[in-house]
């Protein structure tokens, strides 16, 4: 019974990794297309934080899964080596998570604070030649 649950993590463990490589793949495969897009196509400094802020999402995605599966990992290591090891990248992988996502936070606080005060300043009525 053991090694039928130890042979079910192993595959989960798998399966979640490869889980997270494919979001992680698939965001740097976006993002790399919409830089891309501003190098050949000049864009303002909100589509480029989109970009960015896009990209973080499937990397806090990504690494979120692969905590996951060091969890589910060390629910069957035995060796102290193993669980030392699967605490370090966990660690790692969490303060980058951490990191990740305050920065992700941060820009989308910027672009509410700009959001704002675009629509609080007053707009010229070309018609007019006044603000209005």
């Amino acid at each position: 019974m053991r090694e039928l649950l130890v042979r079910t993590t192993e595959i989960a463990v798998l399966v979640v990794d490869a889980m997270a490589l494919l979001v992680v793949l698939v965001g740097t495969v976006l993002a790399f297309i919409g830089a891309v897009k501003v190098m050949l196509h000049p864009v303002s400094g909100h589509e480029r934080r989109d970009i960015w802020l896009r990209y973080s999402r499937w990397l806090v995605a990504g690494l979120t899964f692969q905590l996951a599966a060091d969890i589910i990992e060390s629910s069957i290591t035995t060796s102290w080596e193993s669980v030392g090891r699967l605490a370090a990248i966990a660690v790692i992988r969490t303060f980058l998570n951490y990191f990740l996502e305050r920065d992700l936070n941060d820009l989308r606080d910027r672009q509410r604070e700009d959001a704002q005060a675009k629509s609080e300043s007053p707009v010229r009525d070309e018609r007019l030649g006044r603000l209005g």
